[in-house]
């Protein structure tokens, strides 16, 4: 019996290339990063495929280079096919069928492909991706006096990258996300923060890097139109787990 695959639940293969429904975009996003962004849901319009997915599915495809950085080029809707190129070199892309790159990665450095290791990397990583908002987002907003449009909350990757100063044992556990620094930089209503972060197993730094937001949309900080929306995002949160007990 081939065993499965840790993200298999997550996407399908179809004609050689990977499809991401709707729905298997939103349960990544929920169960696995804890990511409540409205974007995410399966039924909004305006869906598109969690990056912390695609970052994810590279990771699983290609194994974990000790340098790694990503950039996201484009945002992926429901049932789109991505094509993962085969044996690629340092730096390339994925694309959609159309031949539009959605992300480019470049690496280096030796490489881990235990199942382990990439799972425990993701699972860490995704999770520390999920308490950007409200418990990193909203402080920052607040101290720079502005906040994203509570109707359409619009937060997006644009880049981020990790380092492994040593190799990851498969025995090592699952690692602590941890945030390090946070800085935002506003230019009228766009907005752009860097999160530098570091993954930790008994006090051992084995991963450390950076990601790189953008906030559309921004307006004057109101705190209550702020504590509303933290509102709304916990009862989302809330409701899905319901769901699922």
């Amino acid at each position: 019996m081939t065993e499965k695959r840790f993200l298999e639940d997550f996407y399908r293969v179809r004609d050689g290339q990977c499809v991401v429904t709707p729905e298997q975009g939103s349960d990544f996003a929920k169960s696995l990063a804890g990511d409540f962004n409205p974007i995410h849901d399966a039924d909004s319009r305006r869906f598109c495929v969690p990056g912390d997915l695609l970052f994810a599915l590279v990771l699983e495809t290609y194994g974990a280079s000790a340098n790694m950085h990503f950039r996201f080029t484009g945002m992926v809707g429901g049932n789109v096919p991505l094509v993962f190129p085969e044996a690629p070199g340092a730096a390339f892309a994925i694309t959609d069928d159309s031949g539009k790159s959605v992300i480019e990665v470049e690496r280096s450095g030796p490489v881990v492909h235990d199942r382990a290791v990439i799972e425990a990397l993701i699972r860490s990583y995704v999770g520390f991706s999920g308490e950007n908002f409200p418990h990193v987002l909203v402080p920052l907003m607040k101290q720079y006096g502005v906040m994203v449009n509570p109707k359409r909350p619009l937060v997006m990757y644009e880049r981020m990258g990790f380092r492994l100063p040593e190799p990851l044992a498969a025995t090592a556990g699952l690692p602590e996300a941890r945030l390090k620094d946070a800085v935002m930089t506003v230019n009228g209503k766009r907005g752009e923060i860097r999160l530098d972060y570091e993954l930790v197993v008994d006090d051992a730094v084995v991963a450390e890097g950076s990601k790189h937001l953008v906030l559309s949309g921004l307006r004057p900080f109101d705190a209550a139109d702020v504590e509303q929306l933290v509102a709304d995002y916990e009862s989302w949160k809330e409701a899905y787990f319901s769901s699922q007990k």
